[in-house]
């Protein structure tokens, strides 16, 4: 085989793997949509937040050290404790489901019934404020997520590899941490879609997709399934915020991955779980393959900044609803 198909070959392989992390992210915003027709705006912001209350957790940070500190004259900033990682994801989901309860108790309990204009400013309006909370509640700084995850390209594949094209091609450098991710977000997926399909909750929440006031006729609560969507969706946010920010560090750009999900929900469709990952995947791979045949020749690099939303954009003016979305059939 030559060099220049097994360099393509990696390319594919990273980009699969880019486009498993997208459709994680992609995964919470069609978990909140499909159960109650709320674009979650906040969905990257809770990634982010997720990601600054772990580590916080894990250092043992005070919350809100910096209010406390400017109020009463203090110098307080952490406990002098450190909490382990596991304990500290545990900790981390448990502040996800409380968030998800606050929300359907304080926001969205108010707005049943409302266009979806306002349901969509709603979440506008948690994502800064929810923003706004972390920057407040653990400080605006950078933030390291040292969770022992490996960092770095696979020596193990690069010398497995190497010598496959002849003397011009040195191995595949597959980055450790995208290996973890991928693994990771495949377990997540296949766990949500067991979840849906075979425990009762699952079901319930699959119902009250289909129909609300079918679910209802049957004694399905849709404050409990609402909040149970919500956490879900919680805990997929944390997941993505884990390895973005393991790779990135923890800061207040990692609220703009939810961008990246946007050309995802575009081409698998706003309601299907196997779209967001197909949708992800194709994404992963596309930008990458693109950048590399033809960006990084042709047109200087930097095409993955676009090349998604321009695939987004054919796709909505000749299947606006996705390749596996509900196509919308209005009569009058």
């Amino acid at each position: 085989m030559s060099a220049d198909f097994l360099y393509g070959i990696e390319v594919v392989i990273n980009g699969l793997m880019a486009g498993v992390l997208y459709a994680l992210v992609a995964l919470g915003f069609v978990l909140i949509f499909k159960a109650s027709g709320i674009f979650n705006y906040a969905q990257g912001v809770m990634a982010l937040f997720a990601a600054l209350t772990l580590v916080g957790i894990m250092e043992g940070q005070v919350p809100f050290s910096h209010l406390i500190n400017a109020i009463f004259g203090t110098s307080i900033h952490h406990f002098g404790w450190e909490v382990p990682a596991l304990f500290a994801i545990f900790l981390t989901v448990l502040v996800m489901i409380v968030f998800a309860w606050a929300v359907q108790q304080f926001v969205f309990r108010h707005l049943v019934g409302q266009e979806p204009i306002i349901l969509f400013m709603a979440t506008i309006g948690l994502a800064y404020f929810l923003e706004g909370v972390g920057d407040l509640m653990w400080g605006s700084d950078i933030k390291t997520l040292a969770l022992g995850l490996p960092q770095g390209g696979s020596i193990w594949v690069e010398e497995a590899t190497a010598g496959l094209g002849g003397d011009d091609f040195y191995g595949f450098f597959i980055d450790k941490l995208d290996m973890v991710a991928t693994v990771v977000a495949i377990i997540l997926v296949i766990s949500l879609i067991a979840f849906a399909q075979y425990t009762k909750q699952g079901r319930a929440m699959r119902a009250v997709a289909d129909d609300h006031q079918a679910a209802l006729s049957v004694g399905i609560s849709l404050n409990f399934i609402w909040v149970l969507v919500w956490s879900l969706a919680g805990i997929v946010a944390m997941v993505a915020g884990i390895m973005w920010g393991a790779k990135s560090g923890v800061q207040f750009s990692l609220s703009l991955i939810a961008l990246k999900a946007l050309p995802v929900l575009m081409l698998g469709g706003f309601t299907s779980i196997p779209g967001a990952i197909v949708g992800g995947l194709i994404i992963g791979v596309g930008e990458k393959l693109f950048e590399y045949t033809i960006g990084a020749p042709y047109l200087g690099g930097a095409t993955e900044n676009w090349f998604a939303y321009m695939l987004a954009l054919i796709f909505l003016v000749f299947r606006p609803q996705g390749l596996f979305g509900e196509k919308i059939i209005e009569r009058v």
